[in-house]
């Protein structure tokens, strides 16, 4: 039986807000040494910020530690459902390229997040080489522009739950 990405999620997610400042953020990301935090309205995601989005597309454009996450976060973040499993994420992540995906109920809550290396741990160690192949690979859509898409905006493959901005 395929194991399902809520056996290898983390349920404690450290979230910000589209109004917290990119300070903030940096903060709870060297708290919880993790590169990418959801950002959410209520429990929604509406985006994700990474440290990359902080260092180089804030620093690039003149952008000071007060500036809100939402100035500077990639919207629409892909997302997998809890029920999933974990070799269809693993995929997701990809052909996505991306190293972290939050996960969602049904009703679109946030009730977790897996990483590439909740991937690596788990049962299933050829999921993590599948994961690890497309994130690694060069290329790709990401755009580091405020204009241009980013790989963590949703696709139409797997169970990509792109939200609603």
């Amino acid at each position: 039986m395929p194991q399902k990405i809520s056996e290898v999620m983390s349920r404690d997610v450290q979230t910000v807000s589209p109004e917290s400042t990119a300070q903030e953020a940096a903060g709870f990301m060297l708290r919880a040494d993790a590169g990418a935090i959801p950002v959410t309205e209520g429990e929604r995601v509406v985006g994700m910020i990474t440290d990359r989005d902080i260092a180089v597309r804030g620093v690039a454009q003149g952008r000071g530690p007060e500036t809100p996450v939402r100035e500077l976060m990639t919207e629409g973040a892909v997302t997998a459902r809890q029920d999933d499993d974990l070799e269809s994420v693993a995929i997701l992540m990809s052909d996505e390229q991306v190293r972290r995906i939050a996960i969602v109920d049904d009703g679109e809550r946030l009730v977790g997040i897996v990483s590439l290396a909740d991937v690596s741990r788990s049962d299933q160690g050829e999921a993590a080489s599948v994961a690890l192949g497309g994130v690694t690979d060069p290329g790709g859509e990401h755009n580091q522009s405020a204009e241009g898409g980013s790989a963590m905006q949703g696709g139409e493959s797997g169970s990509v739950n792109p939200q609603p901005s």
